[in-house]
């Protein structure tokens, strides 16, 4: 996966809190984390793609803990029932367009029966995330097949996480701005150990944008005004940690991944569907971090889930779709002069 060209959050000295992050700033700074994109597009037509997050080693004999919340439930977010009453995660998550979730959802199928060790499965539960592309891609077209989900999760890597208009993040928005794909992650001293958590943001939700106490919108920064729409769309936000957890503190944990998007302006509006799940990549019998110990994991979610969405409207790139409707990124040099002025 290629290293970032455009400027991040933290290059502009946007970002948020003061502790440190991880070595890419990424989700996949948590041990055992693989991120893969593919990018599915026929300008103008289409933009679309499925992104790929593989904990190392999960399966259907080998699940993680894992909790998720949802804010607002205006979506298709397959797998929540399974994953919610078990607390457990047995699949590689999968994110991308609404319409195409359920095609996404049967290869995952097909690829994890295929994986070593899954010879004698006869129940599993996919978990594909969605949110809606339709703005800016024929979203009826249902372009994301499952050569594609075998693309990305044969992509999927450590190191540098690609950002902006990529994988699933490539037809969406959010706050009046072209978004899609963020990451960034937080290290911490938790229950006397270091302690990695990252974020991943698919962002694709209304609101207006907020750094700080200040608003910013298009028209601040030069850019066209978008026509008035409705003001629905989604986000769903992947919390991974090494910390020993369990379901419980998982799910508190994905709580803190949407109340974060307040920080930048969300709205959570009736359309809108506002997704957190958490998981661990730590399988242990060792005594689980309490609950009182759990507030600067708090933090870290709150900084990190914010400075996620930063980046992926930072690094996106101005798209038209097949209507006309046109989303420009955030501009980093008009922004730092607002900012400054």
């Amino acid at each position: 996966m290629t290293a970032p060209t455009t400027p991040r959050a933290r290059d502009l000295g946007l970002g948020t809190g003061t502790l440190p992050t991880g070595r890419h700033n990424a989700i996949t700074d948590v041990p055992g984390i693989r991120v893969g994109h593919t990018t599915v597009t026929a300008p103008p037509r289409v933009h679309s793609g499925v992104t790929a997050i593989l904990p190392e080693g999960i399966g259907p004999r080998a699940p993680l803990p894992a909790g998720f919340f949802a804010g607002n439930g205006y979506g298709k977010f397959i797998g929540t029932t399974q994953l919610t009453e078990l607390g457990e995660l047995e699949t590689p998550l999968l994110l991308t367009s609404t319409l195409s979730a359920f095609r996404v959802a049967d290869a995952l199928v097909g690829w994890v029966l295929e994986q070593p060790g899954a010879e004698d499965v006869r129940s599993l539960n996919p978990v594909v995330g969605e949110c809606n592309d339709g703005l800016l891609s024929d979203i009826r077209s249902r372009p994301v097949g499952e050569g594609h989900v075998r693309a990305a999760l044969a992509s999927a890597n450590t190191g540098p996480v690609a950002e902006g208009c990529v994988g699933a993040g490539t037809g969406m928005s959010a706050l009046g701005f072209k978004a899609g794909i963020g990451t960034s992650s937080r290290v911490l001293p938790l229950a006397g150990r270091e302690t990695t958590l990252g974020a991943l943001v698919l962002a694709n939700f209304g609101g207006t944008l907020r750094l700080g106490s200040r608003t910013v919108t298009p028209a601040d920064l030069g850019l066209p005004i978008p026509p008035p729409l409705p003001d629905t769309g989604s986000c769903v936000v992947v919390l991974a940690t090494d910390a020993p957890l369990d379901a419980r503190r998982l799910t508190r944990l994905a709580r803190r991944a949407v109340f974060a998007l307040a920080r930048t302006g969300a709205s959570y509006s009736h359309g809108s569907g506002d997704y957190g799940l958490a998981l661990t990549t730590t399988r242990t019998t060792a005594p689980l971090v309490p609950d009182a110990d759990l507030d600067l994991l708090f933090t870290a979610a709150l900084d990190a889930v914010e400075e996620a969405v930063l980046n992926s409207l930072l690094a996106a790139t101005t798209t038209t779709g097949p209507r006309g409707d046109v989303r420009h990124g955030l501009p980093a040099a008009p922004l730092l002069r607002l900012l400054n002025g």
